[in-house]
């Protein structure tokens, strides 16, 4: 198939310039040059095909440090396919889509007096996500990572340009407009002030009382310290030192929900209390405080009087409450503020809404389609259950929503990509309110439905905390369901997932694993990569869960998963393709030049 003619190139150099607002003799040597140097730029792109990062000896205690490892090259996945694919793919295939994958952010103010943290003392296992070692850095963390999107803004494969990135949600940790407004930021490249507060930490990690936290500057006579962790008396102050810098996604970029983005902890109902909490100057570090005034606002007897001597409680002190700076901009959001906050953008990398419209926020619907290229539709959902619990659901006006959807796109011959928080092994959440009678449809049905359309590729997510790819077929057709891991948990990684046409009647979806861009030993500068790499290393140590399981194994990370072509693919012409490259490659030369890449 012949591509684009020189003077169709020159044609969109002169509008691209344009829209960019690069100069046109810029623009068009820089998109020559990219031309030119596809394979050697895709060579030398920082992943886990180079390098990997295992866990290492014993440092102390029981606490062990992190060691480089080898990289892992790609494994070709023939669970749908079921049959050897032709090698003559690997020099003949064409990049349709290089798309990156974040979700499970968890970006954490680790100050807010909004937090739940003392209720670790209660149960390790159960109440884990309340506290972590690493809840100051994870904007250092959240920050690596999106340098190692910037870093891979290029395919490592084919080096196609990247088109669009998604976050599968769980994005602010404790429903907090201030982790709202920091994961925003640091997606768009700004920077975020862990100090906005107060120029001094304040939080149980700081204080002598809080045993049972990980204190840096003395973690003894606590199970942090009896493990093994480390004895660290800057970590605090150079957590919130200086505002933490991001050199922002390189493309446009969506959001889902998650449960924490629904939810207190994903898992419960805001009450008055804990929005009164969230912005006061009360913070509690012991289990007592926290169990008889931040959670009372959950038990069924507590009524508008129980609520009035909790307000006065905050204000007048509390047992087990030290006092902090109050900063109104810790509100817990409403549901709606999560879609308009979106809208409170960068217009590049955009789009604005990044996903959601007017009409969502008119409506109240909270699901989007996006074409991510003229050949790939993406579809949106929220999976969260808004009554109770943890996992998620597929609401019945968003499953036929989908449905009629998926009838167009397979009409239309598009490829189609499913985002949502949840997974299909935690789609079973039927919790409901009396006066909604929807049905909430479980990954049973959910699968069932988007087998019946062979344009439906990929469904990609989250919230399980892991690397996980899991096939689903019917016949020889079927879809990859592709769960990403997370930045708070080791091994606080994410992923890019290129679509390719291998030119034989099939096609592939690449997996490719993401370190976040920061060394496997941390140093002690205080910068965002050491405390990014800090962060990973705490991670490491959880005693109370299996952190080198959430790798995934090697079939979960740096994959090559075939199927066959929902459609001819030869519809889709080199020149098509070559134009569509062009405007990605164009708008990454923009965001180069803008940042001084």
């Amino acid at each position: 198939m012949p591509g684009l003619s020189r003077r169709h190139f020159l044609t969109g150099v002169a509008a691209l310039a344009a829209a960019t607002g690069l100069n046109v003799d810029v623009l068009g040597r820089g998109l020559a040059a990219r031309a030119q140097t596809t394979a050697q730029t895709a060579a030398g792109i920082p992943t886990t095909l180079q390098q990997t990062i295992l866990q290492g000896s014993v440092i102390q205690g029981s606490y062990r440090g992190l060691v480089t490892g080898p990289g892992e090259p790609y494994i070709p996945r023939l669970d749908i396919l079921r049959a050897a694919p032709a090698g003559a793919r690997t020099t003949a295939r064409r990049s349709l889509l290089y798309l990156g994958h974040l979700s499970d952010l968890h970006v954490i103010d680790a100050q807010s007096p909004g937090r739940i943290e003392p209720m670790i003392v209660q149960d390790h296992s159960a109440w884990g996500s309340a506290f972590h070692p690493q809840d100051p850095l994870s904007p250092h963390a959240t920050a690596a990572m999106v340098q190692a999107f910037s870093d891979a803004r290029y395919s490592p494969l084919t080096g196609a340009p990247m088109s669009a990135a998604i976050v599968t949600g769980d994005s602010a940790d404790m429903h907090s407009h201030m982790e709202l407004r920091w994961y925003i930021d640091l997606m768009d490249g700004l920077s975020v002030d862990p100090a906005y507060a107060s120029s001094s930490y304040q939080g149980v990690q700081a204080w002598a009382e809080a045993t049972w936290a990980y204190r840096p500057s003395d973690p003894s006579g606590g199970a942090f310290g009896d493990y093994g962790f480390p004895q660290l008396p800057d970590l605090l102050s150079q957590a919130i030192a200086k505002p933490v810098d991001s050199v922002g996604l390189p493309a446009p970029w969506y959001a889902v929900y998650g449960n924490h983005d629904t939810l207190l902890l994903g898992t419960f109902n805001l009450s008055p209390q804990l929005h009164a909490l969230a912005i006061g100057a009360q913070k509690s570090y012991a289990l007592e405080g926290t169990a008889g005034m931040a959670l009372g606002g959950w038990a069924a007897a507590t009524g508008i009087l129980q609520q009035a001597v909790d307000a006065l409680g905050l204000a007048w002190g509390r047992p087990g409450f030290k006092e902090v700076a109050a900063s109104p901009e810790r509100y817990l959001f409403e549901q709606r503020e999560f879609m308009a906050e979106h809208f409170n953008t960068q217009p590049t990398p955009g789009p604005v809404g990044h996903g959601f419209t007017q009409h969502n926020l008119d409506s109240g619907e909270t699901w989007w389609s996006a074409d991510l290229s003229p050949n790939v539709r993406g579809f949106g959902l929220d999976t969260c259950n808004q009554v109770a619990g943890p996992d998620g659901g597929v609401p019945e006006v968003q499953f036929r929503w989908l449905e009629t959807q998926l009838q167009q796109a397979q009409a239309e011959n598009k490829l189609a990509l499913i985002f949502s928080h949840h997974n299909s092994l935690t789609l079973e959440n039927k919790a409901q309110r009396f006066d909604d009678p929807q049905k909430l449809y479980g990954a049973e049905e959910f699968v069932a439905m988007l087998l019946k359309y062979p344009v439906v590729i990929g469904w990609l997510n989250g919230h399980t905390h892991l690397n996980q790819i899991l096939a689903h077929a019917d016949g020889e057709r079927g879809f990859w369901e592709i769960t990403t891991a997370s930045c708070i948990d080791f091994p606080q990684q994410q992923q890019v997932v290129e679509i390719v046409d291998n030119r034989d009647g099939t096609l592939s979806l690449f997996t490719t694993v993401l370190d976040h861009a920061s060394p496997a030993v941390p140093g002690s500068s205080g910068s965002v990569a050491d405390l990014a790499s800090r962060s990973r290393e705490f991670a490491s140590n959880d005693w109370a869960e299996s952190p080198m399981m959430r790798r995934g194994s090697p079939l979960d990370r740096n994959t090559e998963l075939l199927l066959k072509a929902p459609f001819d693919l030869s519809r889709i012409t080199d020149a098509a393709l070559e134009k569509q490259h062009l405007t990605e490659n164009a708008r990454i030369l923009a965001y180069e030049t803008e940042r001084g890449l």
